[in-house]
């Protein structure tokens, strides 16, 4: 109904009922995720919302991240923001990540750099995508491991961070193939040890499995 020419009283003012909750919910996604741009944010937020989509917002707030006046780039919080928008298909356009990236207002050139080092076409798998950044989080394959089993387990936050092993597997030999200096033989020594443990624990592999075993410690060159 269009507002009348005059107002003379609140009575007159259409309020929609869902409005407040609306403008709740956006406020405490804005604090939690804390944008560097939040206009830029705001445009990608509403647009998620209106269609149905995943929303950039992070589970929770990363306080030493929010008090960085600087940019900080890819966080963990942020990557499994991401996860959570691009996981449901095994591939996702180079187009699409891009404007997920922008819209959690991400360093462009941290992409870049990503997509380079990935050797990414337009067409990109998302667990590779997902297990490089992983290791521009943690310069170590193994730091980069746990950022992955942190952001993709199940387990409450503090708990053993369990994922499956065949996804470990996935992620593990993809970061050792691309660091180019690590032997089949000792990428299936160092898997071979960790496959006895994840039998007795119903497929599933956890960070402390991992964490002290040598066979994991390249350094990639990550941004």
């Amino acid at each position: 109904m269009p507002l009348p020419d005059t107002m003379y009283c609140a009575e007159q003012i259409n309020i929609p009922p869902e409005l407040p909750d609306i403008l709740k919910n956006f406020a405490k996604a804005a604090i939690r995720t804390q944008p560097r741009d939040l206009l830029q944010w705001s445009q990608a937020y509403f647009s998620a919302l209106a269609n149905g989509e995943p929303l950039p917002v992070k589970d929770q707030l990363e306080v030493n991240v929010a008090t960085q006046e600087s940019d900080t780039g890819l966080t963990p919080g942020l990557l499994k923001t991401l996860h959570k928008q691009l996981s449901h298909r095994q591939t996702c356009s180079k187009e699409d990540l891009q404007k997920k990236w922008r819209a959690l207002c991400l360093p462009r050139v941290q992409l870049e750099m990503l997509l380079s080092l990935g050797d990414f076409g337009s067409d990109i798998s998302w667990m590779e995508f997902f297990t490089l950044a992983c290791s521009g989080l943690g310069g170590t394959i193994i730091t980069a491991l746990k950022f992955a089993c942190e952001i993709l387990t199940e387990d409450e936050e503090g708990g053993p961070a369990r994922i499956p092993f065949s996804t470990f597997v996935q992620m593990y030999t993809y970061l050792a193939h691309l660091d180019g200096d690590i032997t089949q033989e000792h990428m299936d020594s160092f898997l071979g040890g960790l496959q006895t443990q994840a039998n007795h624990q119903n497929g599933m592999i956890q960070v402390s499995n991992f964490c002290t075993r040598k066979g994991g410690n390249a350094r990639l060159n990550t941004p």
